[in-house]
């Protein structure tokens, strides 16, 4: 007997492009979590979705640069492939209705194209911690200064040492509502230097001891202007 092909899916007719924000509690929402929760999401809204051939089709979407588990962000980035050409402000609005408050969609538009993943290549964060503010300027005087900071973390693959100081571009820090407030730029590699990582260099290099977690929230990531250091628009940009 011949084996039974699966059906074929016709091609996707329109991406959306999709920047959401994690906020309040619901920073610790795992990016499995988010992505459950998004799946029921376009269920409920109705959205024409386009489908994966194969034998078990799944609805086309890409993630790309997740936050992680803990971190607050403004600049969560995903796409998605359509059946039907249709408004994004009307995908904007019945997915807002449908998402739990706390994982917003922030804009929708059409996406021009190329891979999103390849446009992330540089995140800013913002870092909230209770430090007075001159000892949080000498531990950063103190991280600046040195050319390489090997800190570890246990990934999927096990404990692993890596230089945390390359991957910043720019570390500055002023008052805050906690006492001292980081502004950090990352450049995204592998492995990928998180701020938590860069909160471990500052206590390597300067003994800086935090009593209480620290608040970590993304305020943008996007294509990287090699020349100004600038973090360009992720949802508008193609490659």
């Amino acid at each position: 007997m011949a084996r039974e092909q699966p059906e074929q899916q016709a091609p996707p007719v329109q991406r959306l492009r999709i920047r959401y924000a994690k906020r309040g509690r619901l920073r610790f929402t795992s990016h499995r979590d988010f992505s459950r929760a998004f799946e029921r999401a376009i269920f409920r809204a109705r959205v024409p979705m386009a489908y994966s051939s194969g034998f078990n089709p799944h609805p086309r979407i890409s993630y790309a640069g997740a936050a992680p588990t803990g971190s607050a962000s403004e600049a969560e980035f995903l796409e998605i492939a359509l059946a039907e050409v249709v408004d994004p402000a009307a995908i904007h609005a019945a997915l807002a209705e449908a998402l739990p408050d706390g994982l917003d969609i922030v804009e929708v538009v059409e996406s021009p194209g190329g891979g999103l993943a390849d446009l992330l290549e540089a995140s800013r964060w913002q870092v909230d911690f209770e430090l007075p503010l001159e000892a949080a300027r000498t531990a950063v005087d103190a991280f600046l200064g040195a050319e390489s900071i090997t800190v570890e973390r246990m990934t999927k693959k096990g404990l692993r040492e890596f230089d945390c100081r390359a991957a910043v571009l720019s570390l500055t820090v002023e008052e805050g509502e906690r006492g001292s407030r980081l502004d950090l730029v990352l450049r995204h590699g592998t492995p990928a230097v998180r701020p938590d990582d860069v909160l471990s260099g500052l206590a390597r290099t300067s003994g800086l001891v935090l009593t209480e977690s620290p608040l970590l929230t993304r305020l943008t990531q996007g294509p990287l202007d090699p020349e100004t250091g600038a973090i360009g628009d992720a949802l508008r940009s193609g490659r």
